[in-house]
């Protein structure tokens, strides 16, 4: 690897605001709505974004691997490895919601050392790499001091999710254990307790593209970010994001009803 994490963190804020900015002219105006296989869905904003993203990143940094949502792999066995999710909370994107973000992780030998999320309705980013701290428009922040679950704000990004996947339980105890519930979800409400609005983010379930981003931005923020059982990886498929105090007390919560 010839650039240094501050140039990779560099240009992944700019191929992040690039992609996102591009869903703008789609944002609360029209768009192409498609459903996949699975039948979350898709739009033509978040295509077009993606594409914007590879394209920046075969012209500068040609050889690299890149993992998308949308477009699959590319050079997938490179030392480094951009991880793109174009729209993360497509929901929220076609309900003319502003939290959708887009989201570029950065692996360099399998490992996530760069993570942005940038929300491009409300112009707000929040960018990361391994030990050069955690910023949010352009100022480092830090994730907010809580102790105890009584009083701190808990969110998802939907409920229901949880007993899809066996958690069911263990959310029971954390909604009746902390002080307020919202679902403010999927990547913004992980850049929400990074940047000290919120305590604690879990997502009962998600993949690489909305991982990759998350590890180094908590990490990086002085807080944690492990998968439900206490784990530090993008790769379980699914995610808690919180501060050192409280990790502990979630997953022996998640644990106990295991």
């Amino acid at each position: 690897m010839n650039s240094s994490l501050s140039e990779l963190q560099e240009a992944a804020v700019q191929f992040a605001k690039a992609g996102g900015n591009s869903t703008l002219k789609h944002f609360q105006k029209s768009f192409q709505l498609e459903f996949k296989e699975d039948q979350s869905p898709v739009t033509n904003a978040d295509r077009e974004a993606e594409s914007i993203i590879r394209e920046k990143i075969r012209a500068q940094f040609p050889g690299h691997g890149i993992i998308g949502e949308e477009f699959g792999t590319e050079n997938e066995d490179s030392d480094v490895v951009w991880v793109l999710d174009p729209i993360d909370g497509t929901q929220s994107f076609i309900h003319g919601v502003p939290f959708y973000t887009t989201l570029i992780g950065v692996l360099i030998n399998n490992k996530p050392e760069i993570g942005v999320i940038y929300a491009p309705a409300l112009d707000e980013i929040v960018s990361a790499a391994t030990g050069l701290g955690c910023m949010f428009n352009g100022e480092s922040v830090q994730v907010r001091a809580c102790t105890s679950l009584k009083d701190a704000t808990f969110l998802t990004t939907e409920v229901t999710t949880f007993a899809n996947y066996g958690f069911d339980k263990g959310l029971q105890e954390l909604l009746k254990s902390t002080k307020l519930h919202r679902t403010w979800g999927d990547a913004y409400g992980h850049m929400m307790v990074a940047i000290g609005r919120a305590d604690i983010m879990i997502d009962p379930i998600l993949s690489i593209w909305d991982a990759a981003a998350l590890l180094p931005i908590l990490e990086e923020s002085g807080g944690s970010y492990t998968d439900i059982f206490g784990n530090k990886t993008i790769e379980t498929g699914n995610a808690v994001s919180t501060n050192k105090d409280l990790a502990p007390q979630i997953i022996s919560i998640f644990e106990k009803h295991k």
